[in-house]
């Protein structure tokens, strides 16, 4: 039996939250918080009982201690995160907005302890996890944050384990789009269920709609692809089933940032609970509505008594335990 359900690994930064509306420049608080895809998905998955090991590097300095005494309050075991004695923490500035708008983000993250991670830190222990989920920052990160990746990603399918992949683009990290577009279709490639987002699809795929882009990664061997549709839901499609989704409407947006890690959060939960992909999918449009209604990254996230309450009224038959 595997002695943790999830793997996840990537970059937690700090993040300092304007506590005022306009310029960066001109705001003078600032909330401080925790913010990285890779983690918000290992935070959500954790809330909701699942037994997650958590891999990374922090700086010796006291962001690295916050960033890491708040995953820990998470439940997420940290036993594994390294801390770099030569390296600092990333962090990064968030403007707040209150109009339902993208707020901007401003990264200091360059040369972080985090992008030293490298293969060379892998443990066989960690392959004894039942699923690995990845995203595409780790492999816009650095060289060595890539081979990491793929050395997971590698032997935990050797290892018979699931894995998901959410590309997450992050265009401005790679050194130019075709890089990146080989990069992140080679490790979806191996992935078992692959969650694009729309533009995401179409830019790493050449295809167009919802279909074309799912047939394309289940032509690789994809198991299943789920694609975010916005207020559109949420389309999915195996080689026996397809469909789509409504999405969960929001009665107002607080911060659109995360809102895709909560979705991954509701449809990777479902899936690994032996929960049919259609409710799986329901459960990931319902989280990401919860998260816009949030600010913070990952502070709308879920707990399992929330989960209950609202899936049981909605659909009866749906497994909570």
């Amino acid at each position: 039996m595997p002695d943790h359900d999830v793997l996840c690994f990537g970059e937690t930064m700090a993040m300092f939250v304007a506590d005022d509306v306009g310029d960066l420049a001109q705001v003078g608080r600032f909330g401080k918080r925790i913010a990285g895809a890779d983690s918000n998905v290992a935070i959500g998955l954790s809330r909701l009982g699942f037994g997650v090991r958590w891999i990374s590097r922090v700086g010796n300095d006291s962001l690295g201690r916050f960033v890491l005494d708040s995953l820990r309050a998470e439940g997420l075991d940290c036993a594994d995160v390294q801390v770099d004695p030569t390296h600092p923490t990333g962090f990064q500035l968030k403007a707040r907005c209150d109009d339902g708008s993208d707020p901007v983000v401003e990264y200091f993250r360059r040369g972080s302890a985090a992008s030293h991670m490298s293969a060379s830190m892998l443990d066989p222990a960690w392959l004894s996890a039942g699923h690995l989920h990845v995203t595409g920052i780790p492999l816009a990160l650095s060289d060595g944050c890539r081979t990491l990746a793929q050395a997971l990603v590698s032997q935990m399918r050797t290892a018979g384990r699931t894995i998901s992949f959410d590309p997450n683009l992050r265009p401005t990290l790679w050194p130019d789009k075709q890089r990146m577009i080989e990069e992140i279709n080679a490790i979806a490639a191996q992935a078992n269920w692959v969650l694009p987002g729309l533009e995401e699809g179409r830019l790493l795929t050449g295809r167009q709609t919802p279909a074309e882009i799912a047939g394309f990664y289940l032509d690789l061997g994809v198991d299943l692809v789920v694609i975010k549709l916005g207020e559109a839901g949420a389309y999915y499609r195996s080689a026996n089933d397809e469909g789509q989704v409504a999405a969960v409407p929001a009665p107002w947006v607080v911060d659109t940032v995360g809102a895709g890690d909560a979705f991954a959060v509701g449809v990777l939960s479902a899936l690994l609970e032996g929960q049919p992909v259609e409710h799986a999918v329901a459960r990931g449009n319902w989280c990401g509505s919860r998260a816009v209604q949030s600010r913070g990254d990952m502070e709308g996230l879920p707990r399992r008594q929330d989960l209950t309450a609202y899936e049981f009224p909605h659909n009866p038959e749906i497994r909570t335990a």
